[in-house]
């Protein structure tokens, strides 16, 4: 499975029903203390009049979340390789962040001229890149000086149960080539210091606690990396079985996250 596959990259992100699901999940049952985008938006420190750039916006949800503690003055692009989610996140926030524009785009060929933003978003879509040096070098071209890249990402942790459970259930085991082996909490940093000369790192102690199957059922059809664990439907009865079970007998079935946040300048 080639993540960074312009094919595979189109095909999951059409439109933002996958991503819906993916999200749903980690809304529903983490643990954590604060919503996932609060958190992450906790770490934002831009000016009152920032012109801000986010790459990979999908349908929107870090602004959707966030959107009382938006500064007015601040003027928001958002953009994605996606027409769809472009055109999702279009409807959701032109009428109600008038400094809101979007455009369709590829991150390794940002068209916007030099040193046009103070902060950067590329959260959870820097590990879908091709070329991801070119991307991030095109990253801080348009980042201003003393401008800020923020970008989320998970680590090699990230979801091991259900990894787990879904080689159990099919057989098929998870190669090197995940998302987190691209770009995660363990090898960001030293990316992104190729192209910043300062990176730090945040962790959200977070988990979740899944207390319903047809959410994780929809989860895994949402992409690929957990499919093998319904493709057949003994597969996907043993499946359902086993997380029933630690619901019956644990009160929920438990992963693990490893998320976080790197901020470069």
């Amino acid at each position: 499975m080639n993540f960074t596959d312009t094919t595979f990259v189109k095909q999951q992100y059409a439109t933002s029903a996958n991503l819906d699901a993916r999200i749903a999940l980690h809304e529903k049952f983490s643990t954590a203390s604060e919503p996932f985008h609060d958190w992450l938006f906790d770490h934002v420190a831009l000016p009152k009049n920032a012109r801000v750039l986010e790459i990979g916006c999908g349908s929107g949800a870090l602004w959707e979340r966030v959107r009382e503690k938006i500064p007015n003055s601040w003027n928001i692009t958002l953009s994605d390789f996606s027409f769809d989610m472009v055109e999702t996140a279009r409807a959701k926030f032109q009428s109600l962040i008038s400094s809101l524009q979007s455009l369709q785009c590829d991150a390794q060929y940002l068209p916007f001229a030099s040193e046009s933003f103070d902060g950067v978003f590329a959260n959870h879509m820097l590990y879908h890149i091709s070329d991801l040096h070119r991307a991030l070098a095109e990253i801080r071209r348009v980042l201003k000086r003393g401008g800020t890249l923020y970008a989320a990402t998970n680590g090699m942790g990230h979801m091991r149960e259900l990894s787990e459970l879904t080689t159990a259930v099919s057989g098929v085991t998870f190669t090197d080539q995940t998302p987190e082996r691209l770009f995660g909490l363990e090898n960001g940093a030293a990316i992104l210091e190729q192209h910043f000369a300062h990176v730090t790192c945040d962790v959200q102690a977070n988990e979740l606690r899944v207390t319903d199957v047809e959410s994780l059922i929809a989860y895994v059809n949402s992409g690929l990396l957990y499919k093998a664990a319904t493709r057949t439907a003994q597969s996907e009865q043993a499946f359902r079985q086993r997380v029933q079970h630690e619901i019956d007998t644990r009160g929920a079935f438990h992963i693990t996250k490893a998320v976080g946040m790197f901020i470069a300048n």
